[in-house]
């Protein structure tokens, strides 16, 4: 039976070291990048409770019912926010249009919400969208992609494909192609920004003018030091995520491999092991205390070093995704005054077009 045992054992070694054959990206995490200077602002505390508070009413809880809580809670953050946009409802592709005071329906951005693959929505993300529209004045669409467990990865990933090539050729009031477009996410949806533009390039689409990313996963392989090394320091995902430290990464690997139908070193899933050339300008804004911090630096690293444009700032001491506390956080606002910063500079002087009053 012993040989039976270490021949099994032998078979399982060989086909992870197989299918999960890894680039070592240890070397990037050489590169040096700067965080700004400060301290958390005294609104970061309220942000801290409510963060407990989800903790809180899903402590207990497995499973579904756990998922179901962490749907229902990221969509009440939109509750009782003063909306500046319009929200209009798009069935195919299915989405919602947010669309603030003087936008020009050719600026467009897409947006891809995060929630790890499996939560969030376009109604839980709304404080994010309708600042987005105001700073850019740009028709903002906000892509309600299919979510796991009840489908599978891919059926989101295409769900933003088909998003951004209607886009391009289509607006909040009808037919009309886009003159200026950017992709935007947050975690897992910064993921989905990641692979979409490099989606893009591969299949002859019109590039999108920039990309912004907010604390995306790049990598599901979980080999970026921060993924352990910030589990004490991230009150969103070092509670949730924390407990996969005391798992071997094989078996993370091919638990990942049957959960998403997808290897984790696909670049689909991990867009850092992709080919980073000739991509969009691209802004990503993390925090230094989130388990997802390496992922943003090793990406930005890699991408720049394949000659793509990448502008990496960190915040100090924010949560995973802090943009959606928008107008809450000071530190928030910061970051929206960033994404004008950097697209003023993607979008050339002469095309930037006069504000347009959309509801006369």
């Amino acid at each position: 039976m012993l040989w039976i045992t270490l021949a099994i054992i032998a078979l399982i070694v060989t086909a992870t070291l197989l299918l999960f054959r890894l680039e070592d990206f240890s070397h990037l995490d050489e590169e040096d990048y700067p965080v700004r200077d400060g301290t958390p602002s005294e609104a970061n505390r309220e942000v801290l409770g409510r963060i407990r508070e989800l903790g809180q009413s899903s402590k207990g809880l497995r499973g579904k019912a756990r998922l179901m809580v962490l749907r229902k809670h990221m969509d009440g953050l939109s509750e009782g926010l003063e909306l500046a946009s319009d929200i209009r409802h798009c069935e195919s592709p299915r989405g919602e249009w947010v669309l603030a005071p003087g936008y020009d329906s050719r600026r467009r951005i897409l947006y891809i919400h995060g929630g790890a693959w499996a939560a969030g929505s376009p109604r839980s993300h709304r404080a994010i969208t309708d600042r987005l529209s105001q700073t850019t004045r740009a028709a903002v669409f906000a892509v309600d992609y299919r979510l796991m467990p009840e489908n599978r990865f891919m059926d989101g990933v295409r769900d933003c494909r088909d998003a951004y090539t209607w886009l391009l050729k289509h607006g909040p009031d009808g037919p009309g192609p886009a003159d200026f477009m950017v992709v935007a996410g947050d975690s897992a949806g910064g993921s989905h920004t990641l692979g979409l533009i490099a989606w893009v390039r591969d299949n002859g689409l019109r590039k999108a003018d920039a990309a912004i990313a907010f604390s995306p996963s790049t990598d599901l392989t979980l080999t970026a030091p921060s993924n352990r090394s910030n589990i004490k320091t991230d009150p969103l995902l070092g509670p949730t995520f924390g407990g996969l430290s005391k798992i071997p990464l094989p078996v993370i690997w091919w638990a990942t491999l049957a959960a998403f139908r997808v290897s984790p070193a696909s670049p689909v899933a991990s867009p850092l092991r992709g080919d980073l050339r000739d991509l969009p300008p691209t802004l990503i804004q993390a925090s230094d205390s989130e388990m997802l911090l390496d992922n943003a630096r090793r990406y930005a690293a890699r991408a720049e070093a394949a000659g793509s444009p990448v502008t990496l700032h960190t915040w100090p001491g924010m949560v995973h995704v802090w943009q959606i506390f928008v107008p809450l956080l000071p530190e928030a606002e910061e970051a929206f005054d960033d994404i004008k910063s950097f697209l003023d500079k993607v979008e050339p002087e002469n095309e930037v077009p006069a504000p347009v009053d959309a509801y006369t």
